[in-house]
């Protein structure tokens, strides 16, 4: 189990890219604590341009399911001028081939809706901890 509480990320910058307001609020919420900086896009075309804006993004978490681009076509597109961020699926589609389509759009990890707090530190953690 990840303690959140020892986490210290406030010099790192992550993006979620997630529609649902709700699903936001919680991982902003969760993530607080870090005092890590928040960025939010609110679909897949929206990911792409901020990380495109943005040097300092160091992690994205991109749900699958958004309105506009999903997540995969936006990790896509990001892997065409970005190879190095990383980017972690967000999907309620928790079925192993889900975890695969995801893998192959270019995602480093998964994770599974909903999101327990535990997996989101443990998966955080091995990106963003050096």
């Amino acid at each position: 189990m990840v303690d959140s509480l020892n986490k210290d990320w406030h010099d790192k910058t992550i993006l979620i890219a997630e529609d649902e307001g709700s699903n936001f609020k919680y991982l902003e919420i969760a993530l607080r604590k870090t005092g890590v900086n928040i960025l939010h896009a609110r679909n897949g075309k929206e990911a792409i341009e901020i990380t495109k804006e943005r040097s300092d993004l160091e992690l994205i978490l991109m749900d699958i399911k958004m309105p506009e681009m999903d997540g995969l076509e936006a990790t896509k597109a990001i892997r065409t001028f970005n190879s190095d961020i990383i980017i972690v699926a967000l999907t309620a589609y928790a079925m192993e081939n889900d975890r695969d389509m995801s893998i192959e759009a270019g995602c480093n990890d998964y994770i599974a809706k909903p999101v327990h707090q535990n997996r989101l530190f443990s998966v955080l953690a091995k990106f963003l901890d050096e």
